[in-house]
């Protein structure tokens, strides 16, 4: 592999190596944060999503990769824009799968003296939940086991702690569910919120 001396990096100067840079730059990002989420939705079981995806990934890959080919002798300076854009892709990938937040998890809280109110709480917004009776550091616990929605974690753990400050929570992936347990009331968020409120 050639590696870009300081005369390749003043080739950047150039319109023409500048855009084809980019293009990979961008292609680059497309390709592996689509990857990434792919990757996540494969260990989740989602046949059809990734499938549809790998399709689109190894499409770009393989476009981008063969640009790159045929041009890096040439100009050895796309190789820090590919770089650049595989590194960048993960972050990207990450944070979309976050935003998306596909797929179900076990939320389990421990609390000391809410539980009965927390899982009363969480029924009236259709939220089914499990309570356990257990022994802590400090005597009797309470620890509420609900299979719920990822999405739904950015209103369920406010609520948690809302009740108990000192609740304590671990979150587990839940790969499959006899069936999805949609809470009837979901609070609204971004953009419906604020259409919501004109």
């Amino acid at each position: 592999m050639t590696i870009p001396s300081f005369s390749d990096l003043l080739a950047i100067t150039d319109p023409v190596v500048m855009l084809t840079g980019l293009a990979v730059f961008a292609a680059r990002i497309a390709d592996v944060s689509i990857g990434t989420v792919r990757t996540i939705v494969t260990v989740q079981g989602r046949t059809v999503i990734a499938f549809t995806l790998a399709v689109f990934e190894v499409t770009i890959w393989i476009t981008v990769v063969s640009a790159v080919i045929h041009q890096v002798g040439e100009t050895p300076i796309l190789i820090i824009f590919y770089s650049l854009g595989y590194a960048t892709g993960n972050v990207v990938g990450i944070l979309v799968e976050r935003r998306l937040a596909f797929g179900m998890i076990i939320l389990k809280v421990f609390t000391l003296t809410h539980g009965r109110e927390m899982a009363e709480s969480f029924r009236k917004a259709g939220q089914p939940v499990t309570v356990f009776v257990g022994e802590g550091m400090s005597g009797p616990v309470m620890e509420l086991y609900l299979a719920c929605r990822r999405r739904d974690l950015k209103w369920m753990i406010p609520k948690v702690y809302e009740l108990d400050e000192n609740a304590f929570y671990v979150i587990e992936q839940a790969r499959d569910v006899s069936r999805v347990l949609k809470p009837v009331y979901t609070p609204l968020g971004g953009w419906r919120q604020r259409h919501n409120r004109k």
